[in-house]
């Protein structure tokens, strides 16, 4: 195989240019998001004695308005959990499409090509994600001894919407790029263009009619989103924005535990979500890459690259063939993680060549958060809207931003993800997690559409083949093949970090190679913690967002 000469650690030194590489350090509990508000509700909420699932909620909250453009309480999430002594569990907060979304709705409408991504008719699904809260809330009181008042776990977020928060560069650009295919939707210019202009960052960002709502939910409860004065609020601004969705749509809600999918790995044992989302690739790519031995191979290589984009490839294809809402699934995707299929895949990998590549599934905006307290329970958790600012609506009463999930669904009828009511669509949201052989726990993640699957592998075999620290791997230049959240091209990106002579090489193995920024918000933004076998922990933030580390 043509090669780099760098070896790892000189690699990582080329490539990171003096970034600061320490790895956050603490012993008694630790939280990570892109927006340090949120890691630091999460972090609070810990030092109060709660527990991780409800520093997770606090975080939730509160990034849900810290970072409208990426997430809202009018999205979906999905968790893993994890406790010493008992099996880990996954959450499924993924709203189903309403009992009126149909192709004959939208025929009426003269939609009959694909649904759009803007406007009501794009905001066709059930905002899943306050179920998922409920769900977990519940859960740390039964099982986990919580007792933190869900007046407290969302008294970050209500400060933040009411008070106000200085806008990110992230919000300011977003909204700039996308304003004018946002700013004729309902409520979008009233909430995010304040005195009709896009906000600079560090200005002051209030959202009141949100913060009445996180009133609302705190003091009500949370199934109040679904059941209760909210929920009729909700669907009549649904209604007037031109949405299928209905009251009864989310008095149907219910999020379910699920069992993850797990892959046996030469470390230990990987954890993510099943369909309707893509955990099955990222778990793919990772037991692909641990057949090939990839820990032999310089990680600041065109080998490495190359095995890594390829692995995702073989992902892909199978995800592209099977994976939607289980309930319309023929095959079980545990037996894509079977040993010998995955060597299968493996060997069909040519180290010196390119494989076709067709297209992405498209874009998608998303936070990650992880959270691990101090007796080692342990969350990881994604919650989007799935492109910029969903569907770009904001309910006139309420101020919740409406996700657009749903128009990932197919108006062609025996589609893999055809459009049917009450159908989950498919996610490319997947939180993952893992238990190392020798003790350590390691929750993980990231935002972006076809980047997620492979940022989890870039993560993950840097620190746990690699040795490097939570930081540095998060830190290290991704690559991302396919498209994402403010791309539509199927290019294989690179940042510019990556050295000239990687670049050339995987360009001489027919990769379509785009060089982006040093640091480009495309790739995502990443996390991780780990909690080691003696209970100190060390973690990780995303230099390309507005994140953090909180620990104590």
């Amino acid at each position: 195989m043509e090669r780099c000469t760098l070896l790892p650690s000189a690699a990582t030194a080329l490539t990171l240019k003096g970034v600061m590489l320490n790895s956050s350090r603490g012993t008694r509990g630790m939280a990570v998001a892109p927006h340090s508000l949120a890691a630091q509700s999460a972090h609070a909420v810990l030092r109060e004695g709660g527990n991780a699932v409800e520093a997770i909620i606090a975080a939730a909250a509160t990034i849900a308005v810290v970072y409208p453009h990426m997430n809202s309480i009018g999205g979906d999430s999905f968790w893993l959990l994890s406790a010493p002594g008992q099996a880990p569990r996954g959450i499924d907060a993924c709203g189903a499409a309403g009992e009126h979304a149909t192709r004959e709705y939208y025929a009426a409408r003269g939609i009959t090509d694909a649904i759009p991504f803007r406007g009501g008719v794009a905001a066709n699904t059930v905002a899943g994600t306050l179920g998922g809260w409920h769900l977990a809330l519940e859960f740390s009181r039964t099982s986990l001894g919580g007792k933190i008042p869900l007046t407290r776990l969302l008294a970050d977020a209500i400060y933040y919407a009411e008070q106000g928060v200085p806008v990110t560069d992230s919000q300011s650009n977003n909204t700039r790029s996308r304003r004018q295919d946002l700013e004729q939707q309902p409520g979008f210019a009233a909430t995010y263009l304040p005195g009709g202009s896009v906000p600079a960052p560090g200005a002051m960002f209030r959202q009141p009619r949100l913060g009445t709502t996180l009133r609302a939910l705190a003091n009500e409860g949370i199934p109040s989103f679904y059941t209760g004065k909210l929920a009729h609020s909700i669907a009549a601004d649904l209604a007037t924005a031109g949405s299928p969705v209905t009251l009864d749509d989310l008095q149907s809600n219910q999020a379910a535990w699920r069992v993850p999918l797990s892959l046996e790995h030469s470390v230990g044992t990987l954890y993510n979500m099943p369909a309707p989302t893509q955990g099955v690739v990222s778990l793919l790519i990772l037991g692909i890459l641990d057949a090939l031995h990839i820990d032999r191979i310089d990680p600041g290589s065109a080998d490495y690259v190359h095995l890594a984009v390829e692995a995702v490839k073989h992902a892909f294809r199978i995800r592209d063939r099977y994976i939607t809402d289980p309930a319309y699934m023929t095959v079980d995707p545990r037996e894509f993680l079977e040993r010998t299929h995955i060597q299968e895949l493996a060997a069909r990998i040519d180290a010196t060549k390119a494989a076709p590549w067709g297209t992405g599934v498209g874009p998608g905006d998303t936070i990650w958060m992880g959270v691990i307290d101090g007796a080692g329970r342990a969350v990881s958790f994604i919650q989007s809207l799935y492109h910029e600012f969903g569907a770009g609506i904001v309910l006139a009463e309420t101020g919740i931003t409406w996700q657009n999930r749903g128009c990932s669904f197919s108006l062609k009828p025996g589609a893999l993800n055809a459009l049917m009511p009450r159908r989950k669509p498919f996610h490319t949201l997947n939180p993952a997690l893992a238990h190392f052989k020798d003790g350590r726990t390691m929750v993980f993640g990231n935002m972006g559409g076809d980047g997620q699957p492979q940022s989890q592998s870039a993560v993950f075999t840097r620190y746990a083949l690699y040795g490097m620290s939570p930081q540095a791997a998060v830190t290290a230049p991704r690559w991302l093949l396919g498209r994402t959240w403010g791309q539509v091209t199927d290019t294989l990106k690179l940042e510019a970090r990556f050295p000239a002579a990687v670049i050339d090489a995987l360009r001489r193995r027919g990769h379509d190679v785009e060089v982006l920024k040093e640091f480009d918000e495309t790739m995502g933004h990443a996390g991780a913690i780990v909690r080691h076998a003696d209970g100190s922990f060390e973690g990780g933030f995303d230099p390309r967002s507005d994140g953090a580390v909180a620990a104590f």
